[in-house]
């Protein structure tokens, strides 16, 4: 690459990521204003889905920070963050019952989920590695070093690609919850609580576009430093 294309791409791939986070707060910002119709926390929400599908083992906690919720599946607990376990806004129940919608899949045994899981110690070693491969082979002209480098960030990219399907099911589930339980009650509702879904699965999109542009690029610079070896 030359220089200008160098800094073109870096400059896409940093924007990518910040675009979809943009997006993500301003949906859930404008809809966090919005209370839902039964007045309900998001908390109560959680709960309602989770006893209906017999999920009484898993536990609801509060937790700092805001837009941290998340379901762990080892302690079998669903941190919401105090915003919407406290509040009763269209966003906040949207993103409780999409972290419900994990703890249905680990109850499940959602494939997608299972093999993300277990590909975690491995995306960990590779995000961790694989820069540092690629760097010092690039500095020694070692393709020994790349190539490792390149094998370990597939590893990540992976990590990400299998992410995907993992948090549109849980969206998926979300909505649909929603809906036959009565948690939402209009048309105006099911429609913000879908874009505030949509938006946040747009930073798991960017994050993996991203990755696969780094996989790529870096798959060249193997090919480029091996074409001119052969030379």
């Amino acid at each position: 690459m030359s220089i200008g294309t160098s800094l073109l791409y870096f400059i896409i791939i940093l924007l990518i990521p910040l675009w979809a986070q943009a997006r993500v707060m301003g949906t859930y910002n404008k809809y966090a204003k919005v209370a839902n119709s039964t007045g309900l926390t998001g908390a109560q929400v959680a709960r309602r889905i989770l006893d209906y599908h017999g999920l009484y083992d898993v536990g609801i906690e509060e937790i700092d920070g805001r837009l941290t919720d998340h379901y762990d599946p080892r302690a079998k607990v669903l941190r919401l963050s105090s915003e919407n376990f406290y509040g009763t806004s269209v966003a906040g129940i949207a993103v409780s019952a999409h972290e419900v919608g994990h703890a249905i899949q680990d109850k499940e045994s959602y494939a997608p989920l299972r093999i993300r899981h277990a590909l975690v110690p491995v995306a960990n070693l590779g995000s961790n590695l694989s820069y540092l491969f690629i760097l010092i082979g690039a500095v020694l002209q070692s393709l020994q070093l790349i190539l490792l480098g390149v094998v370990f960030f597939a590893a990540a990219v992976l990590f990400q690609l299998v992410t995907l399907p993992v948090e549109f099911n849980a969206s998926r589930r979300a909505m649909v919850q929603l809906v036959d339980l009565g948690l939402i009650t209009t048309g105006d509702e099911k429609r913000m609580a879908r874009k505030v879904l949509s938006a946040a699965a747009l930073t798991y999109v960017a994050a993996a576009l991203v990755a696969v542009m780094e996989l790529l690029r870096f798959i060249l610079m193997f090919v480029g430093m091996n074409n001119n070896d052969e030379d």
